[in-house]
């Protein structure tokens, strides 16, 4: 289980735990540390510990446990995003999408372009068909996060695959590439694209 972690629960966005290459959920930071707006904030060593406690669970995919202890976090600290995000990929794996979108959006309460809630969502949205939701939830983390790779390449695949728009999809490749040139499988698709374009 790929998870949202931050270096510390109170320096949000410092470190994600996940490899760009997953894309089905989790993601990874691109380039230079950031932390997010209203995210400095200082808990208890209990709270902290207890959310690590909660992360460790969650890569074993103990999802229950896992849940219940993010639900203890949350009642004692709701001013972050962090747990409500690890609740929401904790609720995706077992299946409930409602609990998983309740939870993002209300990571997305505290901040609106967060970008692995955004890109959660937007994954979210993509596989219940909402395609217009899934791309406003990714444009609204990269107005913020503009060099944030997950979101770009989902974006893309969203364009190319469900929304049939190529000249989309292929700016969002071209941007990826320009931060991951080795990626072979974007490199293809690009030119995929150029071909169909």
């Amino acid at each position: 289980m790929n998870v949202y972690k931050p270096v510390r629960i109170y320096l949000v966005h410092a470190v994600f735990m996940c490899l760009l290459a997953a894309f089905s959920g989790c993601a990874t930071q691109s380039g230079a540390s950031r932390v997010a707006k209203g995210q400095d904030v200082d808990v208890s060593s209990d709270v902290q510990r207890t959310f690590d406690q909660a992360l460790q669970l969650l890569q074993e995919e103990q999802y229950d446990t896992a849940i219940t202890m993010l639900n203890s976090v949350i009642q004692q600290e709701q001013r972050l995003t962090a747990p409500y995000i690890n609740l929401a990929m904790a609720y995706r794996h077992t299946g409930n999408e409602k609990l998983a979108e309740e939870n993002l959006l209300k990571a997305l309460a505290i901040d609106q372009t967060q970008p692995v809630a955004n890109n959660e969502l937007g994954i979210l949205y993509r596989k219940q068909g909402r395609f217009t939701d899934a791309k406003k939830v990714y444009i609204t983390a990269l107005s913020e996060y503009p060099d944030y790779l997950p979101v770009i390449r989902n974006l893309g695949i969203l364009c190319d695959i469900y929304m049939r728009d190529p000249q989309c999809a292929l700016e969002q490749f071209e941007k990826y590439q320009q931060h991951v040139p080795e990626d072979k499988t974007v490199r293809v698709w690009i030119a995929d694209l150029k071909t169909r374009i």
